[in-house]
């Protein structure tokens, strides 16, 4: 008998992006099961009955919740093929931090520019910026957060580039123009099929953001 992989998502969730993408690094089939957020399925109250939210991945019916521990959990089951976390324990140390860092800086810096105003939404925009330009002084001159090798921090921080034109459109500005070494990373993580792959078109993410700002009209 295979193994039964499953992946309960939403598609513009950067989030579910991250587990998507170790999957497909590790090369590993899955059926991708589509929720809807404002009508939670029975399986995914099953499933994450302590957060109730995406992204939930099924291994031969034993659930796993949040985007990070999933990413772990995939590189140490899944381990003979392209590592993901750092050897050493100390790099592995500091990609769990930093990873940590973004689950509680960006998402919440970067609600205010969709769903504030005036002061407010300069003030999410200058957060999200200083984020961002905290993340390019970790990436230095590399070509990825983990070296030569595309990772584990790489993996946290890529999906919220596909939220990034939404960002700019709604917010009036230019993450190019103050992180570009960030943006080139982002260009390079893009050529990469796992990545490019797993991330939704910008235009349809900030088409979706749109309609949802529509609420704080």
């Amino acid at each position: 008998m295979g193994e039964e992989v499953k992946l309960l998502d939403f598609w513009p969730s950067m989030f579910g992006m991250r587990v998507k993408i170790a999957l497909a690094e590790k090369g590993v089939a899955y059926e991708y099961v589509e929720q809807d957020l404002r009508n939670k399925s029975p399986l995914l109250l099953q499933m994450n009955p302590i957060h109730k939210q995406i992204p939930v991945l099924i291994h031969n019916g034993k659930p796993i919740c949040e985007s990070s521990i999933i990413v772990e959990y995939i590189d140490e089951f899944w381990k003979d093929k392209a590592p993901l976390l750092p050897s050493d324990p100390y790099e592995r140390a500091q990609a769990r931090f930093w990873v940590d860092f973004i689950d509680k800086k960006i998402y919440e810096s970067a609600k205010k520019i969709y769903t504030k105003k005036g002061e407010e939404q300069e003030g999410g925009k200058k957060e999200v910026i200083e984020i961002l330009k905290q993340l390019e002084q970790v990436l230095g001159e590399k070509a990825y957060f983990g070296g030569e090798c595309f990772g584990y921090l790489d993996i946290g921080l890529i999906g919220f580039s596909s939220w990034f034109y939404a960002y700019e459109t709604i917010g009036n500005f230019s993450i190019e123009a103050e992180c570009p070494k960030l943006i080139s990373w982002v260009k390079r993580c893009l050529e990469k099929e796992s990545v490019s792959n797993s991330l939704p078109d910008p235009k349809k993410v900030c088409e979706s953001l749109l309609q949802f700002k529509k609420r704080f009209d």
